[in-house]
């Protein structure tokens, strides 16, 4: 008991004992709060003076909604200088997406401050900041990075959605007008970036911000070397694409020079060692490279290529770009392409520039291209130059050149007889008589040989006795010293197991047997001269043991041209061959048979035309031959379509044509324009009269004469609600109206008449005519002064009647055409009457077609007034205008 008492005072002792100390603790309230952003790294700086302590409380709320961001406890350190603590806090957001509320403690144990003046840093979320934003800015990160994006929307307006590339976000507000989403482990973008746009409600408008996604630079494999054995050019791999493009690219400089985009550099001298750096936004990767000049040497490629050609070698010639390379060490490697294969040959020398190339073939293509390098030290190939191409010469043997003729020769060891033939170079066989060289009584044998010609000499003969598959070859003897002659297969062109029969001096010819000479392959053979010495080259042969037919197909190839169709083909590899190819042989396949269209004596044709045919479809075979035979053939089909160039340039000619005669036409017809007129459009002679009219100037007298009057006679039946034209002389009027009717009046000038439109005025209005007793009444103002603008002259559809007894006159019309009712043109106008047909007189010609001063509208009226009207010929109108121009004369 007693014990338990003790523990039990013990620790209510050091209980009271810890609350006396905490109460005795007294902590200064931080003062002096201030803030500073960094916008870039979303950085808030906080510092502030005193407190007397270590340890101090960070709160930071989000202003406007009071939500808690950050409250923990910090260690700070008071600076020795300004006597200030700092504290750095980086957000996870934006710092421009809403305003953030700072306040700070002391903190010692359990013992706190209180918490300092609240500090707030401004957000771009303010009233007075009526934007519409997408924060950050174009920023650009490292892959795999968590970015936070905010979008401050324009007062007024109502959040839809923000998006990153095509993906919707489901966003978190942070205040009134900042909404936000956080992406995390972004996958690198394109090099434009990738867009983060956001949208509002009811709008079109559009905010948004660019992230650029990507990696920093690591390049691989800086190498430095030199072309010209003064500069240096040094290379190096951009390594993985770091997705930033534009001002974000990666930017390279080596030995802290020569700043560029690509992925090689040239330095004017070399310096030994080089330090290339790469950098970019996101970082930046450092390689060096070291090496001495004579080891990193390339050369160029060869250029100005020529060839001298022999044929059974070349020699092939180059130029170096550099003089240096006169002194440099070279191995050069001459690749030689012929018939589909390439065999590359290596040389050296001291500033190489030519070499020989032997163990050629006569009258074949070639083509060679040479690359170089370093002799010592050797770094790399240089580049390969551009190739030449040459053609062997030919050469005196079978397949060295087209074949002119052949000679047969038998000859007859025993009795020393010998019979000669030659024979055109498309003959293969020949019937021989052996009458005449062997004596039917004796065991006798005949050797037989064919030689073949060119334009360069013979071949050697070919024995059809005492062979067994071999080769006999013979050569002009001109040495003292023994021979060698050497064989192996054509097609084998390095490591060739070689065969060889030694030749006593003096001899002229050998016969080479040997079980391992095989059908259907190629031996080159060679004579050397005293091979104990420098052996020496005197002649080469090739041949075969035994000629067999090609073993592989031409590659056949057909095409149309127009109305023909091409086919082309291309060579037999030389050890696909088995036998001097003589030429090919073109076939037409018709119903499964092949029909010979061309035989190609000349293996050196690869194509033949075959000319104008109808459009059908067509099967073509090509086979190669030998002395054996022909192959198998390669078939080629062709289906010919209509050649529509052709039709289209013979339109096109057409055209052209059709426009040069009309040019020409019109060129003509512009030259000859006063005739075409003359004979297409002539013109009009104007009346003339034969006296002399010439008169002395003064005013002239139009008043009409008295057979010009026209006088209407009102009809029984007239009916006034019918428009009608009322055609009376103009003539002076004395007070009591009375007219001068019988003054002489100028016919030269148009007689003025008045007519009177019954539309206008509806009241009956009659003619006023010199001492008629048909109406003596006054005119009123309603007529309208009308002047007729043309006389014609030929014979009209509008004619007047004179009538003797009352002087009037009357249009009369001519039957129409298909006419109709309303409207109708000029020449079918005429006035009522009140005569009777039988009563009209003479005839005349219209006096034109009166128009209105007051309307551009002709009066013309109805043809259904004057239904049942007789007209007069044309030949009346006629009479009545002569007349007319007869008593105008007189």
């Amino acid at each position: 008991k007693c014990i338990i008492k003790w523990i039990f005072q013990r620790f209510f002792f050091l209980i009271i004992l810890y609350f006396s100390s905490c109460s005795l603790v007294v902590l200064s309230v931080p003062a002096q709060l201030s803030l500073s952003a960094d916008e870039n790294t979303q950085q808030l700086s906080i510092s502030w003076l005193g407190g007397g302590a270590e340890t101090f409380d960070v709160l930071i709320l989000r202003t406007e909604f009071n939500e808690t961001v950050f409250y923990e406890s910090v260690s700070a350190k008071a600076d020795p200088v300004s006597g200030r603590y700092q504290y750095n806090w980086t957000s996870v957001e934006p710092l421009e997406c809403t305003s953030l509320s700072v306040r700070i403690r002391s903190r010692d144990g359990h013992a706190t401050s209180e918490w300092s003046d609240t500090q707030i840093n401004q957000g771009r979320d303010l009233p007075n900041i009526r934007e519409f934003r997408v924060y950050p800015l174009d920023r650009i990160v490292p892959a795999g990075t968590t970015t936070t994006f905010c979008c401050i929307v324009e007062e007024g307006y109502t959040f839809d959605r923000l998006q990153y590339g095509s993906t919707v976000l489901n966003v978190t507000r942070l205040s009134r007008r900042s909404y936000a989403y956080t992406v995390s482990n972004q996958e690198p973008s394109h090099p434009s970036g990738t867009n983060v746009p956001c949208k509002v409600k009811s709008s079109n408008k559009l905010a948004g911000t660019v992230v650029f996604v990507g990696y920093p630079p690591l390049p691989t494999n800086l190498v430095c070397e030199t072309n010209d054995l003064t500069s240096a050019v040094c290379m190096w791999n951009k390594g993985r694409d770091t997705h930033l493009g534009g001002r974000r690219e990666t930017r390279y400089s080596l030995n802290k020079s020569s700043k560029q985009t690509q992925k090689e550099c040239r330095a004017p001298q070399w310096e030994g060692n080089w330090t290339l750096v790469a950098v970019n936004p996101l970082g930046q990767h450092i390689l060096t490279d070291s090496a001495e000049l004579s080891h990193r040497v390339r050369p160029v490629a060869p250029y100005k290529l020529s060839a001298a050609v022999q044929a059974w070698n070349a020699t092939v010639q180059w130029e170096w770009k550099y003089d240096g390379y006169s002194s440099l060490a070279l191995a050069c490697q001459v690749e030689v392409t012929t018939e589909g294969s390439k065999t590359k040959r290596v040389f050296s020398g001291v500033g190489l520039r030519s070499v020989l190339l032997t163990g050629l073939y006569p009258d074949e293509d070639y083509s060679v291209q040479v690359r170089c390098g370093a002799q010592q030290n050797f770094w790399k190939w240089g580049n390969w130059s551009e190739p030449i191409s040459f053609r062997s010469n030919m050469d005196g043997t079978q397949s060295h050149g087209q074949i002119t003729n052949f000679e047969v020769t038998l000859w007859n060891p025993e009795e020393n007889r010998q019979h000669t033939e030659v024979l055109p170079r498309n003959t293969y066989d020949v019937s021989v008589n052996l009458t005449h060289m062997v004596s039917l009584t004796q065991n006798t044998s005949v050797i037989a040989t064919v030689v073949a010609k060119n334009t360069h000499g013979t071949s050697q003969p070919s024995r059809t006795a005492n062979t067994d598959g071999g080769f006999h070859l013979s050569w002009q003897s001109n040495t003292s010293c023994s021979l060698v002659v050497e064989w192996h297969e054509s097609s084998c062109m390095h490591d060739c197991k070689v065969e060889w029969n030694k030749v006593e001096a003096g001899s002229s010819n050998v016969s080479i047997q040997s079980e391992n000479l095989e059908p259907g392959v190629r031996y080159d053979f060679s004579l050397y001269s005293c091979p104990s010495d420098a052996p020496e080259l005197l002649q080469q042969w090739e041949g075969y043991a035994q000629e067999l037919v090609p073993s592989s197909l031409v590659p056949l190839s057909i095409m149309q041209q127009e109305s023909d169709v091409l086919l082309s083909w291309g060579e037999i590899p030389l050890v696909n061959r088995r036998g001097f190819l003589l030429g090919y042989n073109v076939y037409i396949s018709n119903d499964s048979q092949l029909t010979l269209l061309a035989n190609l004596s000349h293996p050196g044709l690869r194509s033949y035309r075959v000319k104008g045919l109808p459009l059908n479809t067509y099967k073509f075979t090509v086979k190669a031959f030998t002395s054996a035979g022909e192959d198998t053939g390669t078939t080629a089909s062709i289906t010919l379509e209509p050649f529509t160039d052709w039709l289209l340039l013979e339109i096109l000619v057409a055209l052209g044509s059709v426009s040069l005669l009309l040019i020409i036409v019109t060129f003509i017809c512009f030259k000859q324009r006063k005739w075409v007129k003359n004979a297409f459009y002539p013109e009009i002679p104007e009346p003339k009269l034969p006296s002399d009219w010439s008169r002395t100037q003064g005013p002239l007298d139009v008043k009409p004469s008295p057979h010009s009057m026209v006088h209407i006679v009102e009809k029984p039946e007239w009916d006034s609600s019918k428009e009608v034209l009322v055609v009376i002389p103009e003539e002076d009027e004395n007070d009591e109206g009375q007219g001068i009717g019988d003054e002489p009046m100028d016919t030269d000038e148009p007689t003025s008449l008045s007519y009177y439109n019954h539309v206008e005025d509806e009241r009956p209005i009659r003619p006023r005519f010199p001492d008629s007793t048909s109406s003596a009444s006054s005119l009123d103002s309603a007529q309208t002064d009308v002047t007729y603008t043309g006389i014609q002259t030929s014979g009209s559809s509008l004619v007047f009647q004179v009538d003797p007894q009352a002087l009037s006159m009357e249009p009369l019309l001519e039957p129409p055409t298909g006419s109709a009712g309303g409207y109708k043109p000029q020449s079918s106008w005429h006035l009522d009457t009140s005569g009777d047909t039988a009563e009209r007189g003479s005839l005349a010609p219209s006096l034109g077609s009166p128009t209105s001063i007051a309307s551009t509208q002709f009066l013309l009226p109805d043809e259904e007034e004057h239904e049942g009207e007789e007209q007069q010929s044309s030949s009346a109108a006629a009479t009545w205008f002569s007349n007319l121009m007869s008593s105008t004369k007189n």
